[in-house]
């Protein structure tokens, strides 16, 4: 028995600090916001897991509508694999022998597969091992403002393509970008004259599949896309606060923190440092939003403490001991940061699920 490991039915305030906690209810209302947003645009919803890395959490996602899951790496894959998913699209250019080697045998045992490329060099590898194998499917990666990975141009997407399909063991699976917000015109223009291209050879395009929360509602302007991914929605953060897509009440997860110093009147000292919250600034000044003392600033993290300011701070102010809450910069982050979650209802806790794919990277 773990005793700094809460019950069903504790309250939250109850629980070791610092801790990641989670709202069930306003997790289940993003879930079901996304997915009935995307029902009503007729777009495929592939949920990225690299937010909250949780089996239970994607069981959810898939049960209220989606057609698979989005991961990031070949191991974290595994993860859901194990857990009888069998949709998965791994949106990263997979490189060297010993990745995609175990990438050969997750496909093996999963029904649906997928991964990106783009560079021959990527297709080349994967066909290298795939040749002799079950067929992989791989869709071209595309970058269509960006500015990450991804082809240049609609026709370097015609290359790759024909590439793919002329490479034993390797079938063409469609177009896939991960573009700069805000940014639809743009997406659908050069979708479209990809699958012009692609059209022109007779090379069919099963999926066009585009990505991100913070425009998130605004993927039916894609009307190129067939289906659309996005991480962040389940919990949301700050970031996504600021960026539009939702409130701070949409904001499931909360980091619980304690004061733990007073040194003086204008600071305060939380448990919370750069290990529980992030260094993550995401263009922000301070390190996170205090929900109970909106005014007071988080100025400094070091690993173990949070350096808050309370000097704007009116009216009453943190005493040592107080347990306050905190809407991170970055949630999926913090995810990665602790190996369980806390899920709460109504102030009290409904469960405990293991971030079961923390720190699989590669």
């Amino acid at each position: 028995m773990n005793p700094l490991r809460p019950d069903t039915g504790d309250p939250i305030t109850s629980v070791s600090t610092p801790a990641p906690i989670i709202d069930e209810n306003i997790m289940a209302r993003n879930i079901a916001r996304v997915q009935t947003y995307m029902d009503e645009h007729g777009l495929a919803f592939r949920p990225h897991i690299k937010t909250h890395k949780i089996v239970a959490v994607a069981k959810a996602q898939l049960a209220a509508g989606a057609v698979g899951i989005n991961c990031q790496k070949v191991t974290e894959a595994e993860i859901f694999a194990d857990a009888g998913i069998g949709d998965i699209l791994i949106t990263y250019n997979i490189m060297g022998p010993e990745k995609i080697g175990r990438l050969a045998a997750l496909n093996e045992r999963i029904s649906a597969l997928k991964v990106v490329a783009d560079s021959h060099a990527t297709i080349e590898g994967l066909a290298t091992v795939f040749s002799d194998r079950k067929p992989l499917t791989v869709l071209v990666e595309c970058d269509t403002g960006g500015g990450r990975c991804g082809v240049q141009t609609p026709e370097e997407a015609l290359a790759l393509a024909r590439q793919i399909i002329k490479s034993a063991g390797l079938s063409f699976g469609g177009l896939m970008t991960y573009p700069k917000p805000g940014s639809a015109a743009q997406i659908e223009s050069w979708f479209s004259q990809a699958l012009s291209l692609l059209s022109a050879n007779d090379i069919a395009c099963p999926t066009v599949t585009n990505g991100g929360t913070p425009s998130l509602f605004q993927a039916h302007e894609v009307r190129s896309a067939t289906e659309h991914r996005a991480g962040t929605y389940v919990y949301n953060d700050r970031a996504m606060v600021r960026a539009g897509h939702c409130t701070l009440e949409d904001c499931a997860m909360h980091i619980l923190a304690t004061v733990v110093s007073r040194p003086t009147a204008d600071r305060a000292i939380i448990d919370a440092g750069s290990k529980a919250l992030t260094s993550d600034l995401l263009g922000f000044e301070d390190f996170g939003y205090v929900v109970d003392y909106p005014e007071a600033v988080i100025s400094v993290l070091t690993e173990e403490h949070g350096t808050v300011d309370l000097s704007a701070c009116t009216g009453r102010r943190p005493e040592i001991g107080e347990k306050v809450r905190i809407i991170p910069n970055h949630t999926c982050v913090v995810s990665n940061l602790f190996d369980e979650m806390i899920f709460h209802r109504n102030g009290n806790v409904t469960r405990v699920e293991p971030v079961a794919a923390r720190g699989m990277v590669w």
